[in-house]
């Protein structure tokens, strides 16, 4: 059995471009609409592994609210990153126009945690 988690967010190409700069992935697999606007459906990886398909989100979602509301409804969590730099780098990216949920902090199974929401709502805990 295989787990392969799915976001689905307004603006989805600017997305994928968001999260391959976050964690170093690339598209492997896309389906763009009818008017290249936007993703039916995407894939990203990460040396070779799938790490995360995307969707234009159909339904609108009020991301203002999210971020004031600090909703974590489902968190994808990125571990073994491999450094400090890599934890550093997605913090920064992902953070930018997002909510900090917490920052950069030790907790006893990480030297190096923080949990985010970003700006299209999506929650991430990136850990070393």
């Amino acid at each position: 059995m295989k787990n392969y988690t799915q976001a689905y967010v307004k603006n989805s190409l600017e997305a994928a471009e968001m999260y391959c700069r976050a964690f170093g992935a690339e598209v492997t697999f896309e389906i763009k609409n009818d008017i290249e606007t936007a993703y039916e459906h995407c894939e990203l990886s990460v040396n070779g592994e799938g790490f995360l398909a995307l969707a234009e989100a159909k339904n609108p979602c009020d991301i203002s609210t999210v971020h004031k509301m600090k909703w974590e409804t489902m968190t994808f969590n990125v571990f073994e990153m491999g450094s400090e730099k890599a934890v550093l780098n997605a913090f920064h990216i992902l953070s930018k126009d997002g909510v900090v949920i917490n920052a950069i902090h030790e907790v006893p199974w990480s030297k190096c945690c923080a949990t985010i929401i970003d700006k299209y709502g999506v929650c991430w805990w990136i850990s070393i």
